[in-house]
């Protein structure tokens, strides 16, 4: 796959149509409709690696990092990704209907509180290190534990029996 890494000047332009959609106008002229912005490492990284991605399922452009892109064409991206990358963050385990899986935990988020089913342990993956954790529900929704250390004695407690 070939990266332009072209730093965006001016006459890249990114802005949304009447259907919602962002439109990627290239340095050359060209416009592309229905553009997705795709990060390379949203959880490691999430400021490098930036694709943007036309409705074909090519790559249009590579951005090396995120803050390359122009003030009003970043902010377009920003709320694309968080559509895109919805992930909560738990910041209290509260139940858990059985120790064994599936289970059902009953959390409290960034989004406020929830519950969901964990089908298996395998579903929680550890991530740079020992203290941050992502989540998988069975429906499908990923949750965030950034560090496991600061979450209060209970939760820990409620976690390491599946960890």
């Amino acid at each position: 796959m070939e990266h332009s890494s072209a730093p965006c000047a001016a006459p890249l332009q990114l802005h949304r149509n009447a259907h919602g959609h962002l439109v990627l106008t290239l340095p050359d002229g060209t416009a592309h409709s229905g553009v997705v912005p795709v990060r390379a490492f949203p959880l490691a990284a999430p400021q490098e690696g930036l694709s943007l991605v036309g409705s074909d399922g090519h790559e249009l452009l590579w951005l090396d990092r995120f803050d390359a892109l122009p003030d009003a064409a970043r902010a377009l991206v920003q709320e694309e990704l968080a559509v895109r990358e919805f992930v909560p963050t738990i910041v209290k385990i509260s139940a858990v209907s059985s120790f064994s899986t599936p289970s059902t935990w009953s959390v409290e988020t960034d989004r406020g509180p929830t519950r969901f089913i964990l089908k298996g342990e395998e579903d929680i993956r550890r991530l740079r290190g020992r203290t941050k954790l992502l989540i998988a529900s069975a429906e499908g929704v990923q949750y965030a534990v950034p560090d496991t250390t600061a979450l209060d004695k209970a939760s820990r407690k409620l976690l390491e029996r599946f960890l």
